[in-house]
């Protein structure tokens, strides 16, 4: 999965499109910055379609035991993350929706039926171990969920 930086048109567009929905600011302890600390881009993420984009509000090292701590946009229908693991890096993953509404599936293993949920703002789910997880818009409202990644002991 590549990820790829924004353009400034790109990152205007975001903005904007995000600027009713929520205002992306960081009291980090110990530091003056505020402001989302990379956008990040991933075309067909996991095997999903359209893009996703990722508005990473932490520096590497600034948590601890914490990959990621992010707002995940998916800008309108067509935009999903498909089905991945996590387990392979011991990660735990947790979701917290924002805005918007869309279908969350998740699976155990290679071998286990896939369940689709129905997920909207305030809904939260888990993912760890060797299990699947992925989202998908089912709206013309951006989706936009809040993913806290962690590592497993």
């Amino acid at each position: 999965m590549k990820t790829k930086p924004l353009t400034l048109e790109e990152k205007s567009k975001l903005d904007e499109l995000l600027k009713p929905i929520l205002a992306p600011t960081v009291f980090h302890l110990g530091s003056d910055r505020r402001e989302v600390a990379r956008y990040d881009k991933r075309e067909k993420m996991y095997g999903g379609s359209g893009t996703v984009y990722l508005l990473q509000m932490f520096n590497e090292g600034e948590l601890v035991n914490n990959r990621i701590g992010a707002y995940m946009v998916l800008p309108g229908r067509e935009d999903s993350v498909g089905l991945h693991t996590h387990g392979t890096r011991r990660e735990q993953e947790v979701y917290v929706v924002v805005h918007g509404s869309g279908i969350y599936s998740e699976r155990e293993n290679k071998q286990s039926e896939v369940r689709s949920y129905y997920i909207q703002k305030g809904s939260v789910t888990t993912v760890k171990g060797e299990a699947f997880h992925g989202v998908s818009n089912n709206s013309d409202e951006p989706l936009v969920i809040f993913v806290i990644t962690t590592n497993e002991k």
